[in-house]
């Protein structure tokens, strides 16, 4: 997905959002801290909601051909913290399913949010 198709795109599962554009992600609202690997590994689960994305997927659209970094290590680690901020388990997943040997799966329903409304600079709100 392009950066254009990203513009002002939010998706929701459960208490989270997450706004693809700023790499943000809300529970209720409020954001957490959170790196730009998880929440790029989190937006490719999204993007493919109810299918396996293989680790060399995501390799390949997460770490540059002339990246040296311990793959395996990086995608680990970004996968716990991942875990972590949403509260999920891989041994009892709501979100995010692990599949062995072959990768990842997102198993929650995602919704797209209605655009809020903005306030202009005159005060009148905008949708």
């Amino acid at each position: 997905m392009s950066a254009d198709d990203q513009a002002g795109r939010r998706l929701a599962f459960g208490v989270f959002e997450l706004d693809l554009a700023a790499g943000e992600l809300r529970k209720r609202g409020v954001r957490i801290r959170l790196q730009q690997q998880p929440v790029q590994v989190l937006a490719m689960l999204l993007e493919h909601a109810g299918q396996v994305v293989s680790r060399e997927e995501l390799q390949k659209a997460l770490w540059p051909a002339d990246t040296f970094v311990d793959f395996d290590h990086g995608l680990n680690s970004a996968m716990n913290r991942l875990r972590e901020a949403l509260r999920d388990s891989a041994e009892n997943p709501r979100f995010i399913e692990t599949l062995p040997k072959r990768g990842y799966r997102f198993i929650a329903p995602i919704e797209v949010p209605a655009p809020s409304a903005t306030v202009s600079s005159r005060g009148c709100r905008r949708p």
